[in-house]
């Protein structure tokens, strides 16, 4: 099955909502802002990276790269430097494709970042390949599901006021969700403020997460934990800089809470450096920037250190969303799952059979491969606007 052809399809749903809500430094003559609660750069747009690859026998795969901003820069990554090396490989050679793929840039040092996002593009849609040439799911392929409905956390309230957050919030829970997750960041006092009355309104018994986007300093991050302690908040995502793997080791050190990261990190290498020293109770890689292939290696290692996988899904979009359903039911190690509904709303008429998720579970696609298929010519018709 030697690989054909390659397309690339850097998206931009021009009427999509607002990732986590308005913000007051959106400005409607640019496509990028910097959110002032947040360090990132956001669009006011969902962005994504689609890639079609097609082999010589007719069975083609699409692949997907989590690219919330900038999706044409993965692109033109696969196009410039990765498409004349791809073509006339043989598409089931996916650990050989991504080791050379991944090795062909080391030396210039792009170890993360765009390169690495293209890879995982590539190497989504050749799972996807693998998949249909022998009939079978993905989550086949890798060993089995653990399970097919998969439970999920609703990622984000994003209302502004208290009556407004908890009204959000009691909805969801009347839908039948068990979990949510809070993206705070507003200095401890108010995090804890708001993280007190959600626990009030929702009850002992619901799940709550607190995601903090890197916003404090080791010792804030310990002072923040421990007034979340007293609420029984489930986690404490990114509470410090990523790159500062003792600080957060640190903090998880200090908290009796599970202290969550990795959803900036794309290689079994960067997780490896936080697992030896502990920097980490529960592991959050995103398939949009790790692919399949790596994801299960990262999954694999974390079980060695008895830590639990909680994959990070954001702004991926339905093909990044399968591939991440077929992963987590084959990863024994799995906890539960994001669940952004704004986003699922947006891309699910992109797909020609909508992926569900309800009464707090996601289902795992069947069919051969990813189990979802994109309606190219509502995509083409995308490309166009």
């Amino acid at each position: 099955m030697l690989i054909k052809s390659i397309e690339v399809f850097p998206l931009k749903f021009q009427n999509g909502p607002v990732y986590l809500g308005n913000s007051s430094a959106l400005r409607e003559e640019h496509d990028y802002y910097l959110k002032p609660e947040y360090r990132s750069i956001y669009s006011r747009h969902l962005e994504t990276l689609l890639v079609k690859i097609t082999t010589e026998s007719g069975i083609y795969g699409w692949g997907e790269a989590l690219a919330p901003v900038g999706p044409e820069v993965t692109g033109e990554i696969i196009e410039r430097l990765f498409k004349p090396f791809l073509i006339g490989m043989d598409a089931r050679d996916i650990d050989v494709i991504w080791s050379k793929l991944y090795d062909s840039m080391r030396e210039r040092g792009y170890f993360s970042g765009f390169m690495v996002d293209a890879i995982t593009a590539i190497d989504v849609a050749l799972w996807d390949i693998l998949g249909k040439s022998v009939q079978l799911p993905i989550y086949q392929l890798l060993g089995g599901a653990y399970r097919t409905k998969l439970p999920a956390y609703v990622s984000g309230i994003p209302k502004q006021t208290k009556e407004e957050r908890i009204e959000l919030a009691l909805e969801w829970k009347a839908k039948g969700f068990k979990a949510i997750k809070l993206h705070l960041g507003f200095g401890v006092r108010e995090d804890a403020e708001i993280a007190a009355y959600m626990r009030e309104a929702l009850g002992e018994d619901f799940r709550l997460m607190i995601d903090v986007h890197w916003q404090y300093t080791v010792s804030e991050a310990i002072q923040l934990g421990r007034k979340l302690e007293k609420l029984d908040i489930e986690f404490l995502e990114a509470p410090t800089v990523p790159e500062d793997i003792e600080g957060t080791a640190e903090i998880a050190r200090a908290l009796d809470m599970a202290v969550a990261i990795g959803e900036a990190k794309r290689t079994r290498y960067q997780f490896k450096d936080r697992l030896v020293r502990r920097a980490g109770d529960i592991l959050q890689p995103d398939v949009g920037r790790t692919g399949i292939t790596e994801l299960r290696k990262i999954a694999n290692m974390a079980e060695a250190f008895n830590i639990p996988i909680a994959p990070h899904l954001s702004v991926g979009q339905g093909i990044c969303i399968a591939a991440t359903l077929h992963c987590s039911a084959a990863i024994s190690n799995f906890l539960i799952l994001e669940y952004q509904p704004t986003v699922l709303d947006a891309v699910n008429p992109l797909l020609k059979k909508p992926i569900v998720c309800e009464q707090g579970y996601y289902l795992l696609p069947e069919g051969p491969g990813l189990g979802v298929e994109i309606d190219e010519d509502q995509l083409r018709q995308m490309m166009d606007i």
